[in-house]
């Protein structure tokens, strides 16, 4: 629940922050808005793989075995997007020259 209440202020961030800065180009909002998110993806992935793996975080220990954790996550999360990602290039997208017919 905390999660999320610390994305919905991250989201209110944004706009708060385009508010005030009054940005002159959308290279600067379209930075700023990538890199709140990025800091929302982290904390959000984070909290979660701690959360999931009961990692007490009050020692340095258990923040050492977290961060150990989070970046195997990180591997294992990037090697699925890897596979996925070339599963669907060597996938026939091309339709085919088929009737109705014989789809049923």
């Amino acid at each position: 629940m905390v999660s999320w209440l610390i994305i919905v202020v991250g989201i209110l961030a944004i706009f708060v922050a385009s508010k005030i800065l009054h940005f002159n180009h959308w290279k600067h909002r379209l930075l700023t808005i990538a890199l709140i998110l990025l800091a929302l993806f982290i904390y959000a992935s984070f909290s979660a793989v701690v959360d999931s793996h009961n990692i007490n975080m009050a020692s340095a220990k258990g923040v050492f075995e977290a961060s150990k954790v989070y970046v195997m996550w990180l591997g294992q999360a990037f090697t699925n997007f890897k596979s996925l990602t070339g599963n669907a290039i060597h996938m026939d997208w091309m339709p085919r020259n088929v009737s109705i017919t014989a789809l049923k």
